[in-house]
């Protein structure tokens, strides 16, 4: 007991990443499912963490200050999609990647709400069971949007744009929900960041997130909802899985090269639900070609 104990306080910081990057990969995926590269789950973010982190100063309830902050990420995701759904996929990527940067930009001159170049103290530590209870939450909400009339509507825009145009799929509707709804999970994770982290800043919020969430996302599968999460699991997990076998200075060669290997052996990622339809498939293809035979 006292093992489990001391193994839960040694990794309980790594568990509590693990969830904040899974909803910030959540975030991400659910725009590239819908067929865009974006990183402007880093701006929901910045949103919800600097909403959140005010308002823990001002001692406002954890219940209002998750949802401030998914409705700061709501109202900025459907800024941002009015401009960007007008752009191509590459152009989106682009344009996102310098939203970033203006975000950075916004904070840094806007003290009296960020902190400018000082950054800002969050006075609270995020309890475990609230963090958990969020991300279970958003979870069960990505699982039922996976079968309900938007995940099958955005998988076929993903895949084919024409073919789901000529099913009477609404393409902007769907782009516009689904950066809705990476508004609301990036606020949330963003609040839960700051909380977690205890002080953010403008760099808090900034490429080095932006790559997190992208690799997490591209590693766990972004062809269901639940690679995000066991992506992020992964490359949260790994440098520290690391630690334990390497010196520290093979630590980060150690880790580019187990995530090359991934991308190269499993470019669909770790969560792949067209591999699992081939395996499931291939036992009845052999029964046939048996008969056939």
């Amino acid at each position: 007991m006292d093992y489990l104990s001391d193994l839960w306080a040694t990794n309980r910081s790594t568990v509590a990443f693990a969830m904040v990057n899974s909803l910030f990969a959540l975030s991400t995926y659910v725009v590239l499912a819908a067929g865009f590269l974006s990183f402007s789950t880093v701006v929901f973010a910045a949103v919800g963490g600097f909403v959140g982190a005010q308002l823990v100063v001002k001692g406002v309830g954890l219940p209002f200050v998750f949802g401030a902050a998914a409705g700061g990420g709501l109202l900025i995701s459907l800024l941002v999609a009015a401009v960007f759904l007008r752009l191509n996929s590459h152009w989106m990527a682009l344009a996102s990647l310098a939203l970033v940067l203006i975000t950075r930009v916004v904070t840094l001159n806007a003290p009296a709400l960020t902190g400018g170049v000082n950054g800002l103290g969050v006075p609270l530590a995020l309890p475990m069971d609230w963090l958990t209870g969020v991300l279970v939450l958003t979870v069960l909400a990505f699982y039922a949007l996976h079968h309900s009339w938007f995940g099958v509507a955005s998988r076929v825009l993903r895949e084919d744009p024409s073919v789901a145009a000529c099913m009477g799929v609404d393409l902007r509707q769907i782009q516009l929900i689904a950066f809705g709804i990476s508004g609301i999970v990036g606020g949330i994770g963003g609040a839960a960041y700051a909380m977690l982290l205890q002080f953010i800043s403008p760099d808090t919020f900034f490429l080095g997130i932006a790559f997190t969430m992208i690799a997490a996302t591209v590693l766990g599968g972004s062809y269901h909802w639940f690679g995000p999460v066991v992506g992020a699991v992964v490359y949260t997990a790994l440098p520290i899985v690391m630690q334990a076998f390497l010196p520290h200075l093979l630590q980060e060669v150690a880790n580019g090269v187990v995530l090359l290997l991934i991308m190269i052996f499993l470019p669909r990622g770790l969560i792949d639900p067209r591999a699992v339809r081939l395996r499931r498939a291939a036992p009845a293809a052999a029964g046939v070609m048996k008969i056939r035979a």
